[in-house]
C-alpha cells in the first residue's frame, strides 16, 4: 500500500502561482482593498441585476402564494449568509466555496465547486446581459438583432475593461451603481405602500392547478435572484478585515436586498391591476405611473434597470476571473488565471470569461426562449457551491475542526443544515431541462481536471511491485 495522502494545505500555506507570495500580499499596494460600504455594495451589486425589474410581473401569474415562498426563501438565503460569514472567518482567503470545499473534502471537490461557479458566473453573465439589452433598446429601439447583439456586447466588454483597470475601479463603480438602483426600487417599495388598493392583488393561486406546482414554480423564479451572496467570500483577500466584514457585508446585503424584495413585490402587486400586471414588462414603472400619473416615469425605471444590469455585469466579471484565479493558485487551473497585472487584475480570467459570455450571448440570439433556459441553467450550477459550503460548515461542526464555537454549536448546526435544504431546493426547482444541462456541463469538467493533473505531472497513487534482480539499487 502506498503512504496516505497528505491533507490539503491550510489556507494560510497557499501561494500565488509564479509569485511565491503569500494570498493577499500584494493586493492593497496593486489595487487597493474593499472596505465594508464596497463589499456590501459588491453583494448587493450582483444579487439585484435586471431580474428584479420584471420578478413581480412573473409572480403575478402564479398569484399571491409567492408572498409565502418569498418569506421562506429569503430566510433560507440568510441563513445561508450566516453561514458564509462563519466560513469566511474560518477560513478568511479568496476562493470562497471553492476554498471551503477543497479544505473540507479534498481537491477535485474544491476544483467541481470552482468548475460549477464559473460557469454560473459567465452562464448567469449573458442572461443578465440578454435583460440588459431590452432595457437599454427603451431609448435605442434597436429592434434588429444585430443592433441586439452589439448592444449587449457592449454590456459584456465595458465591465471587463472596467475589472482590468484594477479592484479599486470595480469598487467604485459597485458602489455607484448599486446606489443608482437601489435607491428607487426601494422609493418604489415604500411609497407604493401608500397608494394600494385590495381590489389589485390577484387570486391567491392564479394558475388555479396544483398548489405544489405553483409553489415550485414561484420557488424556481425567485431562487435565483439570491445568486450573488456569496461574492464577497470569494475576494476575501481583497476585503478588509475580512474575519469581520465577509459575514457583516453578506448578511447585511442578503436583508437589505431580501426586504426589498418583498416590500417592491407587495407595492406592486397593490398598485397595478392584477390583469395589467400579468402582462407588464414593465411592472415598475407600470406601479409608478399609476401612483402618480403620466408616463414619463418609464424612461426612469428603464435608467434604474441599466444601472442595474451593468452594475450586475461589472460585479460578476470579477467573480468570473477571481474563482479560476484561486483555483489556479493550487494548481487546478491553468496557471495564467493566477498571474496578475501591476493593477492587480487577473487578465486571462476576465479576458476569458467576457469571451465565454459573448459565445454564450449569441447562442442567447440564435436560439428560443433561451433566456429561461439560462437562467435556470445558472441557477442549478448557482446549488453545486452552496451546498458543498453548507456541507463543509457541517463537516467542521460535526467533526469538531477548525476551532468550533461549543456555545453556539446548535445554531451554527441549524443554519448549516438549512442552508443545505436551500442548495437541494434551488436544484428542485430548476427543473429537468436546466438539471440534465447542468449535469452535462459539469461532466465536462472532469477532462479539464484531468489535463490539469496530468500537466503538474501528478497521476495519482502507482501500484508498487516487487522489485526484480535487474532493477537498480536492488
Amino acid at each position: 500500500m502506498g503512504e496516505p495522502a497528505s491533507p490539503p494545505p491550510d489556507a494560510g500555506e497557499l501561494t500565488r502561482a509564479g509569485t511565491g507570495r503569500p494570498p493577499g500580499e500584494g493586493h492593497a499596494a496593486s489595487g487597493g482593498r474593499l472596505g465594508m460600504p464596497a463589499a456590501t455594495s459588491l453583494v448587493i451589486g450582483n444579487i439585484v441585476g435586471t431580474g428584479i425589474f420584471l420578478l413581480p410581473a412573473s409572480l403575478a401569474a402564479i398569484g399571491t402564494i409567492s408572498f409565502l415562498v418569498m418569506i421562506v426563501t429569503t430566510l433560507a438565503a440568510v441563513a445561508l449568509a450566516i453561514v458564509f460569514g462563519r466560513l469566511g472567518a474560518r477560513l478568511p482567503s479568496s476562493g470562497g466555496p471553492y476554498a471551503y470545499a477543497r479544505q473540507a473534502f479534498g481537491e477535485f471537490a474544491g476544483f467541481w465547486t470552482a468548475w460549477s461557479f464559473w460557469l454560473t458566473a459567465w452562464g448567469g453573465n449573458a442572461g443578465i446581459a440578454v435583460a440588459w439589452v431590452g432595457y437599454v433598446n427603451y431609448f435605442l429601439h434597436w429592434n434588429g438583432t444585430a443592433g441586439q447583439i452589439a448592444v449587449g456586447l457592449v454590456g459584456v466588454w465595458v465591465p471587463a475593461l472596467i475589472n482590468l483597470g484594477g479592484v479599486r475601479n470595480v469598487g467604485v463603480f459597485q458602489l455607484v451603481t448599486t446606489v443608482l438602483k437601489f435607491v428607487p426600487l426601494i422609493f418604489v417599495a415604500l411609497v407604493g405602500l401608500f397608494f394600494m388598493s385590495s381590489d389589485n392583488f390577484g387570486p391567491f393561486n392564479a394558475e388555479g392547478g396544483s398548489l405544489w406546482d405553483s409553489v415550485w414554480l414561484a420557488a424556481g423564479l425567485i431562487l435565483f435572484i439570491y445568486s450573488g451572496m456569496e461574492s464577497v467570500t470569494i475576494v476575501a483577500e481583497r476585503v478588509r478585515d475580512p474575519e469581520r466584514n465577509i459575514g457583516r457585508a453578506g448578511l447585511c446585503g442578503v436583508v437589505a436586498c431580501g426586504l426589498m424584495y418583498l416590500l417592491a413585490t407587495v407595492a406592486i402587486f397593490g398598485t397595478v391591476p392584477h390583469g395589467q400586471l400579468v402582462g407588464s414588462t414593465a411592472p415598475f414603472a407600470d406601479a409608478i405611473n399609476n401612483m402618480f400619473g403620466g408616463s414619463g416615469w418609464g424612461g426612469v425605471m428603464a435608467a434604474c434597470a441599466v444601472a442595474s444590469g451593468i452594475g450586475a455585469l461589472n460585479g460578476w466579471t470579477m467573480l468570473v476571473a477571481e474563482m479560476p484565479m484561486a483555483a489556479a493558485r493550487d494548481g487546478l487551473f491553468p496557471a495564467g488565471f493566477a498571474r496578475l497585472s501591476r493593477r492587480g487584475a487577473p487578465v486571462l480570467g476576465i479576458l476569458v470569461g467576457a469571451a465565454l459570455t459573448s459565445l454564450m450571448l449569441l447562442f442567447a440570439y440564435a436560439s428560443e426562449n433561451t433566456f429561461n433556459t439560462i437562467l435556470l441553467f445558472a441557477s442549478f450550477t448557482t446549488a453545486i457551491p452552496y451546498f458543498f459550503s453548507a456541507a463543509a460548515q457541517l463537516y467542521w461542526l460535526v467533526t469538531g475542526g477548525r476551532g468550533v464555537d461549543r456555545g453556539r454549536m446548535a445554531r451554527d448546526l441549524a443554519m448549516a443544515v438549512a442552508a443545505l435544504l436551500f442548495a437541494f431546493a434551488i436544484v428542485y426547482g430548476s427543473g429537468e431541462e436546466a438539471v440534465m444541462l447542468g449535469v452535462l456541463a459539469m461532466l465536462v469538467g472532469v477532462p479539464v481536471y484531468i489535463w490539469t493533473k496530468a500537466r503538474r505531472g501528478e497521476f495519482g497513487p502507482s501500484e508498487r511491485r516487487p522489485a526484480s534482480p535487474a532493477d537498480p539499487g536492488s
